[in-house]
């Protein structure tokens, strides 16, 4: 039975991936940041005899300690938060917070698992990063800069990998804009940055309604990505890179291709 660890996996299209993953041959080790979190997906998965839940603070070394006694077969790096505001005047206190979460964090907790792997010669890392490091979204600098810079990672660990002959997979998954809680959250938390800026403050209105207009069209149904996500742990060689939804992932090539 393969190891399965998941970070930031309160809610949204990881649990629509554990779900799926219930019926397979994994143990999955399910992790939070906090501890009310991790209360919450101890009910949820209570009668689950292959998920075991943990509270892992990706900030946190000291919650690394409890890795040391497993063998972890796949990691699947989800933990992210999302900032909002305009580069011009956004707080860079919040910009490190980004940061500190999405990359740096996220970098040093992969390279205490990928030194195991590495050790144990296999493994597989699957990364989750988002259609918005591709595509720059106004007033989601922070967010989409983190994401582009996760995404340029993980193709220089792809190629350190490959010329080290070192027998670890990664894979991206970028998804587009789907309805789990996590996007409404971004797009109103850019509001309190951008309110009171003379550049943008006759704009609020027009915003607030672009906001409704994209998160109606958010896709509910999340089984295209975590279809992709589920192919990416079962598959023995993985793609490096999967997307989702459909529309999103056209979009994104048709502006890599005329805009950059």
């Amino acid at each position: 039975m393969k190891t399965i660890l998941i970070t930031g996996a309160r809610s949204g299209i990881i649990h629509q991936v554990i779900e799926q993953l219930l019926n397979k041959n994994y143990h999955i080790y399910v992790s939070v940041h906090t501890e009310n979190e991790l209360v919450r997906i101890q009910k949820k998965y209570a009668e689950e005899l292959h998920i075991t839940c943990l509270k892992l603070d990706i900030q946190n070394k000291d919650d690394y300690k409890q890795l040391d006694l497993l063998d972890i077969d796949i990691y699947i790096a989800n933990a992210a938060i999302g900032m909002g505001g305009s580069i011009i005047n956004m707080d860079i206190d919040r910009v490190r917070e980004n940061y500190e979460t999405n990359v740096f964090a996220n970098l040093e907790l992969l390279q205490y698992i990928l030194n195991k792997m590495i050790e144990r010669k296999s493994g597989k890392v699957i990364l989750m990063a988002s259609l918005a490091g591709i595509m720059p979204i106004p007033f989601l600098g922070s967010y989409c800069s983190t994401k582009a810079s996760l995404i340029k990672w993980a193709e220089c660990l792809k190629l350190e990998l490959l010329e080290a002959k070192i027998p670890v997979t990664i894979s991206l998954i970028e998804p587009g804009l789907y309805k789990t809680g996590f996007n409404q959250v971004m797009l109103e938390n850019k509001y309190p940055e951008i309110e009171n800026e003379a550049y943008f403050n006759n704009m609020i209105e027009f915003l607030r309604l672009q906001d409704k207009m994209i998160l109606k069209m958010s896709k509910k149904n999340l089984i295209s990505i975590s279809n992709k996500i589920c192919e990416a742990i079962d598959n023995k060689r993985p793609r490096f890179i999967y997307r989702a939804p459909f529309f999103e992932v056209t979009a994104a090539k048709l502006f890599q291709l005329f805009f950059e």
